[in-house]
């Protein structure tokens, strides 16, 4: 990761499309070694959820609340260029409210529904839409694949309401139909280690993995200072986020897989 990355970034682009994507966010070798942790983690093994999506698919993930120092998720999440950015985009400090792995495996990774994450967050006590996650590819994300899709703008349609879909939760199907006829569906297409930020109120979904590779990714999620929520969830309330240098992404990286390849 560059040491600063607010000179790539447009806060305007942002605010009227709802995302941005970042071109090769972490290098080649880090986002290489992302991968091979994540592979090798026992953790992310051994806690993986499944969540049906009404289409005879299932999406796997592994969601955690605590950021372990001695982790590569950590040090992305914690890197100084990336929290810079989410401030820019967001107008505050923001802090950690959670990171995940989405696990879309090959010919078995299901859909994602249309969906705000705010449509999730606002019933864990966030007054605000104030909120983005930066997903950041861990394999090559294609449509093949199931990458991420994106309703361009729909973050100025405020919250929508959300209903079950198998084990998920989705936007209102009417709504987002109507939105579709006014607006644009843009399939995110990443290289490993690029990424893309986008608003708490974006649209956004994911096809299936019908193809013979994996679509892994990594999403860190981060709320502002002053959306701290105003009642207790499954996600944290604000505490001040520690800034990293991103050379630490390397070391800490590089140390975690010696741990993980070490016999148990």
């Amino acid at each position: 990761m560059k040491n600063t990355l607010l000179g790539t970034i447009s806060k305007s682009d942002f605010e009227r499309d709802g995302y941005v994507i970042i071109p090769d966010l972490l290098t080649m070798d880090e986002a290489d070694l992302l991968r091979k942790v994540a592979r090798a983690d026992r953790d992310i093994a051994a806690n993986r959820s499944s969540r049906a999506d009404g289409e005879g698919g299932a999406v796997e993930l592994v969601v955690r609340n605590d950021l372990p120092e001695d982790s590569i998720y950590g040090a992305i999440v914690r890197a100084q260029p990336l929290v810079e950015v989410m401030e820019h985009l967001l107008g505050d400090e923001v802090y950690h409210y959670h990171h995940k792995m989405i696990l879309k495996e090959p010919r078995t990774g299901g859909a994602w529904t249309w969906h705000q994450d705010y449509g999730y967050w606002y019933n864990n006590g966030c007054l605000f839409p104030d909120m983005a996650s930066c997903m950041i590819a861990v394999d090559q994300a294609t449509k093949e694949n199931g990458c991420l899709q994106v309703i361009r703008g729909s973050h100025k349609m405020g919250r929508v309401d959300h209903v079950k879909r198998g084990d998920q939760t989705g936007a209102d199907q009417e709504r987002i139909d109507a939105a579709l006829q006014q607006l644009e569906l843009v399939n995110v297409e990443l290289p490993p280690g690029s990424a893309v930020v986008f608003h708490g109120n974006t649209l956004h979904r994911s096809d299936q993995n019908n193809s013979e590779n994996p679509r892994w990714a990594f999403i860190c999620c981060y709320n502002t200072k002053h959306n701290n929520p105003w009642k207790e969830s499954k996600h944290p309330r604000y505490s001040p986020l520690e800034r990293w240098s991103p050379d630490r992404i390397a070391e800490t990286g590089a140390q975690q897989l010696s741990r993980l390849h070490q016999p148990d």
